[in-house]
Formats: structure tokens, C-alpha cells, sequence
């Protein structure tokens, strides 16, 4: 079972190949090619299989910069309530990915605003309509 946290719910749709580094990389490919092949994913709170070959985690605890930890945390706690789904819950990632191409272009520019991957997502965003 793949494990991702409320934020990557709907990064991860925009996805384009990049990352901090070629583990980071393989890795994601690898936990999204598991998703879309029906794999089912649990809804957890903090780092997930994602995080898991992060540079900057620490622990359990992103250490990109000061304070980015929580509002990561902030950032699921959104996503999750957005798309319905909480904590401990099961889901497939063909149904994340419904809602995800449901939603309004304003709700995600809000959302996305000022993230550090923004520019990374943006043209995909694009060709999917909703950026």
C-alpha cells in the first residue's frame, strides 16, 4: 500500500519528472507508477513514501527552511479537507485524480501560491486546463 500525505494528493498530478536529486526521482516515479497501476494509498499525517527519499527530511519533519514543516502540515490539512479525505483513510488514485481535474483554477492558484515547485507545475497545469 502506497502512503502519501494530504499535500501530494494533488501535487503530485502535476508531476513532471524533476526533483532534488535522482533517488528523489526514481522514487516518486516509482510510488506514481504504483498509484496509477491501482495500487490503493493510505491517507497519513507528515512524511510519506514520497518524503522518504527527500534530502531535506529529517526524522519525520521537513527541514527545507525554518517553519516549513508546518506549513506543510497546513497545506495536507487543506488538500485533505478539500478532496474529502482524512487520516487513516484508503483511497484510489484514479479517484484523487477526478476531483483533482474538478478543481476550480482559483482554488488551486490559492492553494499552490508560493510554492517552491510552483514554476515546475505550472505547464502542466496549463495543458491540463487548469492553470
Amino acid at each position: 500500500m502506497i502512503r502519501l500525505r494530504g499535500h501530494h494528493l494533488i501535487c503530485l498530478h502535476f508531476y513532471r519528472g524533476e526533483g532534488y536529486n535522482r533517488e528523489f526521482v526514481e522514487n516518486l516515479e516509482n510510488v506514481m507508477c504504483r498509484a496509477t497501476e491501482g495500487e490503493e494509498v493510505e491517507i497519513v499525517q507528515g512524511a510519506d513514501d514520497i518524503c522518504r527519499a527527500c534530502p531535506t527530511l529529517r526524522g519525520e519533519k521537513c527541514v527545507a527552511r525554518p517553519g516549513v514543516d508546518a506549513e506543510i502540515r497546513e497545506m495536507d490539512a487543506e488538500a485533505a479537507a478539500y478532496l474529502g479525505v482524512e487520516v487513516g483513510s484508503k483511497v484510489l488514485w484514479h479517484e484523487i485524480k477526478a476531483k483533482v481535474m474538478e478543481t476550480p483554477k482559483e482554488w488551486l492558484a490559492a492553494f499552490c501560491e508560493g510554492c517552491d515547485w510552483g514554476e515546475v507545475c505550472a505547464e502542466k497545469k496549463k495543458a491540463l486546463g487548469l492553470g
